[in-house]
């Protein structure tokens, strides 16, 4: 696991607004309200307030693609990793709900370029780790062999759509209901024998 050079407690605090009001309710002033933390602490670590927001974006993905990896690992199959893979999304969106929308919210924000290294940093390890488990199955011909940022859109996309329509609220999304659903459906488009 790749540690936050950030203080966890400064990171983490700053869900706590965002899980009660939303995008507008993470303010400097609201993070420093709800946990005593000094404004000059926070822009020691982080620079400033949208290097706060990047850092609490690369941690909350980082929670995510280790969930998933953790799912991929315990798999013995490239079917059962590709399901399981889609679970886990599912699970740590409906289980991490202000972190799961805090990724979709943020994931074309403005203030993200300029943090562009700092997200590889938490994302590029976890991504390399799932690609070297998918690496063998596509090897022996059990996944298409495709590029990887396709057979990322193929096995995240569908997962990842769902998620943010549930987390905007859509009453035709259950989760439940698309863990039953999404993960079979996604590995038949990835197989090259389904």
């Amino acid at each position: 696991m790749v540690h936050s050079p950030y203080p966890a407690n400064e990171l983490y605090a700053a869900n706590d607004p965002y899980a009660a009001k939303g995008p507008d309710g993470l303010t400097m002033s609201a993070l420093i309200a709800e946990t005593g933390i000094s404004s000059g602490s926070l822009y020691h670590h982080f620079g400033s307030f949208d290097g706060l927001r990047a850092a609490l974006y690369a941690r909350c993905m980082a929670d995510l693609l280790d969930s998933i990896v953790e799912a991929l690992e315990r798999s013995r199959t490239a079917r059962t990793g590709v399901r399981a893979l889609v679970e886990a999304y599912l699970r740590f969106t409906q289980e991490n709900r202000p972190a799961a929308h805090f990724i979709h919210a943020s994931s074309y924000a403005d203030f993200l370029p300029a943090y562009a290294e700092r997200v590889a940093a938490a994302k590029n390890p976890r991504m390399g780790r799932i690609a070297a488990w998918l690496r063998p199955y596509v090897e022996s011909g059990d996944v298409l062999p495709l590029p990887d940022p396709f057979t990322e859109m193929l096995v995240i996309g569908p997962v990842a759509e769902t998620s943010r329509r549930w987390l905007a609220g859509d009453p035709g999304i259950d989760l439940a209901v698309a863990s039953r659903i999404l993960p079979e459906r996604i590995w038949r488009g990835v197989s090259s024998t389904a």
